[in-house]
């Protein structure tokens, strides 16, 4: 199991997997790279860290821009990162999965990186169902009819939303903090005050102030953020700035401040993903096989045993947590996220 001495191998754990996932992207196919997003990130101490490469295919409202890895005909496996974060959550948990011959899919979730709207005119959504829709739509336009789907905070919320709308693409599913359908039709239900204290930013987002706040200092909320979320991650410069220029996105903003007005149901959500929201509002369960974690130094979302949430799991599931880990569980604890990806990809019924 993890303890804190965990955190004091990181800096050689990651220099050693970053390599490797460098050379593991050999063996996708080559394709035309985004320059912006393969350049090396520096932070204030002068260390330097590479990115992923990244190539774009368009859905019917994106143009997504994803890192694969491993080789095309292993089984598929999405990767699904959270806000404020992006695709180098997995810098570590790709390369280890490539090296089990899974073709791994890590894209930007809309609103982030070089994922892009198709037409002006398409509402910058960033509802629960939108996020899930998102996911199908990527498996459509890449010919992959089923895949393991793990993902934390926004990406497990869309591989729970993706599992519970369409299961029979779902193979197995990885969520961080387990079931995380919102039920927006309780929103208004308060939390004990300790916990209200740390969901500050989905309030602030309720407000034009929080807006333009957003807007001016994205990169100053999201470190605030991530130290908040994460007490025991002792990130440096470099790591943020390389997830931080994926907030630069010119939709970034519209999309989460979106995302949390309609999860408190300040705002309605796109007409195109009404019938999907119905079926979410219905909480429903969850069939396909899964394991759940929490960090139990998640500064989000506090820990628990996992059978407050037993009924929201209809099918095989393994629920575990992970001492002195916080909510970027994926980059804080790659091994223990791989080997849950490996577990569902084996044991999996595939139908492909």
């Amino acid at each position: 199991m993890f303890d804190h001495t965990f955190n004091r191998r990181r800096f050689l754990l990651s220099a050693a997997t970053s390599a490797a996932a460098l050379a593991l992207a050999d063996m996708a196919p080559a394709v035309a790279a985004t320059p912006s997003v393969e350049a090396a990130s520096k932070g204030s101490s002068g260390t330097v860290l590479p990115r992923l490469p990244i190539r774009q295919i368009r859905t019917d409202l994106l143009d997504v821009g994803y890192y694969e890895v491993g080789p095309e005909t292993g089984r598929p496996v999405f990767l699904l990162h959270g806000f404020p974060y992006d695709i180098h959550s997995f810098v570590e948990v790709a390369p280890l999965l490539a090296a089990q011959g899974f073709r791994v899919i890590v894209p930007y979730l809309r609103g982030h990186g070089t994922t892009r709207f198709l037409d002006n005119a398409t509402p910058r959504s960033g509802q629960q169902a939108a996020l899930g829709q998102d996911v199908f739509d990527l498996m459509n336009a890449l010919d992959i009819p089923e895949a393991v789907l793990a993902g934390f905070d926004w990406g497990a919320r869309a591989a729970c939303v993706a599992a519970a709308l369409r299961p029979s693409r779902v193979v197995g599913l990885v969520s961080v903090n387990s079931y995380l359908i919102q039920n927006i039709a309780k929103a208004a239900q308060p939390l004990p005050a300790h916990l209200e204290q740390g969901l500050w930013f989905q309030y602030y987002f309720q407000t034009e102030r929080g807006r333009a706040g957003l807007e001016a200092n994205r990169r100053d909320i999201a470190k605030l953020l991530w130290n908040n979320n994460s007490p025991t991650w002792h990130f440096d410069d470099a790591t943020f700035e390389r997830a931080a220029l994926a907030f630069d996105n010119p939709d970034y903003v519209d999309v989460v401040v979106h995302s949390y007005r309609h999860r408190l149901g300040q705002v309605a959500g796109a007409p195109d993903y009404e019938e999907q929201e119905k079926k979410l509002a219905l909480i429903p369960a969850l069939a396909v096989p899964s394991i759940t974690f929490d960090g139990m130094a998640d500064g989000v979302v506090p820990a628990a045993d996992g059978s407050a949430q037993a009924t929201r799991f209809t099918g095989p599931r393994s629920h575990r947590q992970l001492p002195g880990v916080g909510h970027n569980l994926p980059q804080e604890a790659p091994n223990v996220f791989a080997d849950a990806v490996i577990e569902l990809v084996k044991n999996g019924k595939w139908r492909t």
